[in-house]
């Protein structure tokens, strides 16, 4: 058996962001093929600082994927610029019978999530942490991500 581990000291400021796509009926497919072919896209290109993407299930109507990002200045960049900021965009216009979900853990301390159109079965923190809406401070990722670290 060999057992094996990581030397992650050139990345002191990495992030991991999980992502979720769930399909909550047939309105959902379309949004769900576009947004498969934006990510695709970004696995391919790997916008500044993605270190890696990759995809999973969590079930048939569920997709999961995971990125580590060499930084939250370059996560941040890459989420505000487009493509990125369009799909987004595009996506909370109309959700179309899909949710969506994301959740950032960095390891310079914090975490923070955001859920959009997910009723039902909780999905990661959701399922200890008490919901809020996302507004005031908790409306960006940096205002969570504060929030969390107190």
């Amino acid at each position: 058996m060999q057992r094996t581990t990581v030397d992650l000291a050139a990345y002191p400021d990495r992030m991991v962001v999980m992502l979720g796509f769930r399909l909550r009926g047939w309105r959902a497919i379309p949004a769900m093929m576009a947004i498969g072919k934006g990510l695709g896209d970004i696995a391919r290109r790997r916008p500044d600082g993605l270190l890696h993407h990759e995809g999973f299930l969590f079930g048939w109507n569920h997709v999961g994927i995971r990125q580590y990002w060499r930084d939250p200045a370059a996560l941040a960049t890459f989420t505000r610029s487009e493509p990125h900021s369009g799909w987004w965009r595009n996506f909370l216009r109309d959700p179309r019978q899909a949710g969506f979900w994301h959740e950032a853990y960095s390891m310079r301390g914090g975490m923070e999530a955001i859920y959009v159109n997910m009723p039902g079965a909780p999905v990661g923190m959701t399922a200890f942490a008490p919901a809020r809406d996302a507004a005031g401070a908790f409306m960006t990722a940096a205002g969570r991500m504060a929030a969390a670290r107190g």
